[in-house]
């Protein structure tokens, strides 16, 4: 009888599921079409005049006068708080131009100038707390692809590559070289930038670029667009960005940069059993150099490789049974990061280049590495090959890596991904270990111009590998891959998903990053965010049902999880609070040592858990700032409860003080245990080029607390 009502449950599971899925398939169209077409389809274009010799003196004052013979563009709209809306300040961008560089000349009218926002001086650092001024440049006119900058009222300067595809990607840790001036008065505040060519790639055939800007007021938390306005549009999709024309023969340079480096280190330690202190004193040098084959293609090598200017991983607790993902944090393999993404709305990830160099935290060194990175036509490549040295136990590995792309229609592409990693003489268990290679092919298909302005996604990927040893040849080609679709509606109010995985039992890529195997899920999702233009009080409220159902291989119901959205609410001053409520459901197939130390063990059994969880944090242009998140409910045969604080103080510009605190008690009977995370960063900013930070942080658990 028992094992009866399990498969009826097994089925009503299954027949619950696809119930779901048709549901959403059936409403999307109904989303679509209930969203009003966009009537502003005209292209936006503004002129770089040339420069023709004359002088200006980069200051960040837009006073010269042949400044101010460039007619000024003033369009802009509001994307925020009122879409489309008729901006409260003014905005005027000009641009000019010489062989080497291009200039470009920003004022920003403010009627009450004492309001104008500015805390960052670091560059890169983010600046939601400081009013900004942001531009993008589409060199290759792809409408896929951008380089971004920004800048804020005291000079700080970001910049970082766009991607377009399922979703848009910025990746900030590209450096280019290119300057900002600022300037404050009492019409505002005014900047004028110059960005040598040769700082980034382009294509020599076109005399005309994509191009877009954006300005924040951050005191109103008003946005503004040059050009596509519209909530799903925005800066960072270069779709919908307008068209710089007149540039004439701009000249890219030699294209070549050597980065030499030198490195010295002293530490003491202390010895127990001699009791004295030991100083040993390292040194080290190497080598970066890239070189620009064409405007479009970069080559790099790299020698000796230095990461000693990588920040260190933010702590974490783990209680779950599932690995952590760190992110990259070393230039080398940030850059053209972009270029290698495989399906990254899908969350696979067959490349991940902490596998390169990093083995369970502590540093491989790496003896050499090339690298070809670009465009050829509508072709996207990535190259890469590293060898990495022998350290302790761990023999040297050769690891490479080749990504292709190609882009088709306006937005959408197919591409594939082949990763190969060898290692010298590696054993197991007598036999050799097999070179490791992993092949993948996704595809993207993709259009924002759906009843006018909408964007609808689908993706699908493949990944498979072959066996890494001959006692992992009895495993199926089936058992070492994965693969599934997503279809991607992110609009404005209305947004939703649909998305399917399958993993196989042995999937496991050499060279890239998976938490878990030997499964089947469909996720779909629905959100609704409305803005309320005639409140003076709530900016916009989101709702919206986030649903998982996954399976074994064999049908099997292993974790369900409902969220409810409650409400996330935006107030006009940019404070926010947020409601959700979820249900899971856990089959665990084993017991389950949360701690890793046999102190609180989970037996395996089904599990019904029920949390909810309240978030709230301040404006963060405010001197002092914070944020608090609970949440409380089941946690497997107990209960959980945790919070977390976050205070910043900016008492003057370049002055950031950070600190956090999480808090975790956890009862499952008949044992407990808390845990504790704290963490403190202090920057000191003194110009947008020079800065001193440090970072504090340390965590400690206490399971001596016994529930009987």
């Amino acid at each position: 009888m028992q094992n009866k009502i399990l498969d009826f449950t097994s089925h009503h599971n299954k027949f619950r599921i696809r119930i779901m899925v048709l549901s959403f398939l059936y409403f999307l169209p109904l989303l679509i079409v209930g969203q009003d077409s966009d009537p502003d389809n005209e292209v936006k274009e503004i002129r770089a005049y040339s420069k023709k010799g004359k002088e200006l003196l980069m200051d960040g004052v837009v006073d010269e006068e042949f400044w101010l013979s460039i007619p000024a563009n003033t369009d802009f709209r509001m994307q925020e708080p009122i879409e489309g809306g008729v901006p409260t300040e003014q905005t005027e961008v000009r641009i000019t131009f010489d062989s080497q560089h291009l200039y470009i000349a920003v004022v920003c009218y403010d009627s009450d100038p004492s309001g104008i926002k500015a805390f960052q001086k670091k560059r890169d650092a983010s600046l939601e707390t400081d009013d900004r001024f942001r531009l993008i440049l589409d060199t290759f006119m792809d409408k896929r692809s951008a380089y971004f900058f920004e800048i804020n009222p005291l000079g700080l300067r970001g910049d970082g590559l766009i991607s377009s595809g399922q979703g848009q990607t910025l990746n900030q840790d590209w450096d280019g070289i290119w300057k900002a001036w600022t300037y404050r008065g009492d019409f505002g505040w005014s900047a004028e930038i110059r960005i040598p060519f040769r700082s980034i790639n382009f294509d020599t055939k076109k005399d005309s670029w994509g191009i877009n800007f954006q300005r924040t007021i951050r005191r109103k938390n008003e946005e503004l667009l040059w050009t596509g306005h519209r909530r799903n549009q925005g800066l960072l999709r270069p779709q919908n960005a307008g068209i710089l024309t007149g540039l004439v023969d701009p000249s890219q340079g030699v294209g070549l940069e050597v980065i030499p480096y030198a490195i010295a280190q002293s530490s003491k330690e202390y010895e127990v059993e001699n009791q004295e202190f030991v100083s040993t004193t390292t040194a080290d040098l190497g080598f970066d150099i890239n070189y620009n084959i064409t405007s479009q293609l970069k080559a790099s090598i790299t020698y000796n490789t230095d990461f000693a200017q990588a920040e260190v991983d933010n702590r974490q607790i783990n209680l779950t049974r599932f690995p952590l993902r760190f992110p990259e944090k070393r230039d080398f393999f940030l850059e053209g990061s972009s270029i290698l993404q495989f399906a990254p709305s899908s969350n696979v990830n067959p490349y991940f280049s902490r596998r390169i160099g990093l083995v369970n935290g502590m540093r491989i060194p790496i003896s050499y590495g090339g690298r070809l990175l670009g465009n050829v036509g509508k072709n996207n490549i990535a190259l890469l090959h590293v060898r990495t040295g022998k350290q302790g136990e761990l023999n040297p590995e050769n690891f490479t890596v080749a990504r292709y792309r190609r882009n088709f229609w306006k937005e959408s592409s197919i591409g594939v991904l082949y990763t190969h990693r060898s290692t010298e003489d590696d054993l197991l268990f007598d036999i050799p270990v097999q070179d490791r290679k992993t092949l993948g092919a996704d595809l993207n298909l993709s259009t924002s111009e759906l009843f006018g302005s909408k964007t609808l996604q689908f993706s699908a990927f493949y990944v498979g590998h072959n066996a890494s040893s001959p006692l992992d040849s009895i495993t199926s080609a089936s058992d070492r891959s994965v693969r599934g679709f997503r279809f991607n509606f992110p609009n404005q109010p209305w947004s939703a998903w649909v998305s399917y995985r399958e993993f196989g039992e042995a999937y496991d890529p050499a060279v890239g990053f998976n938490q878990r195997n030997g499964f089947r899920r469909v996720q779909p999702a629905v959100y609704y965010a409305p803005l309320f233009n005639r409140s003076k009080l709530i900016r916009e409220i989101e709702w919206g049902i986030y649903y998982l159902y996954l399976t074994s291989l064999e049908n099997k119901l292993l974790t369900e999880n409902l969220r409810f959205n409650l409400g996330a609410i935006r107030f006009e001053s940019d404070d926010r609070i947020a409601f959700e409520i979820s249900r899971s459901f856990e089959f665990l197939e084993d017991d389950f040592d949360i701690l890793n130390d046999g102190s609180v063990l989970i037996p395996a059994e089904e599990y019904v858990n029920w949390r909810y969880e309240v978030e709230a944090s301040t404006a963060s242009y405010r001197k002092v700032s914070g944020s608090f998140e609970y949440e409380a409910g089941e946690f497997w045969t107990g209960h959980i409860s945790s919070y977390s604080l976050g205070v910043t103080v900016r008492p003057s510009p370049g002055i950031n003080l950070s600190s956090g605190y999480t808090h975790t008690e956890v009862t499952a009977n008949p044992v407990g245990f808390k845990t504790n995370l704290f963490r403190m960063d202090l920057g000191l900013d003194f110009t947008p080029d020079i800065s001193l930070s440090s970072n504090i942080q340390f965590d400690f658990y206490d399971n001596s607390k016994r529930f009987l």
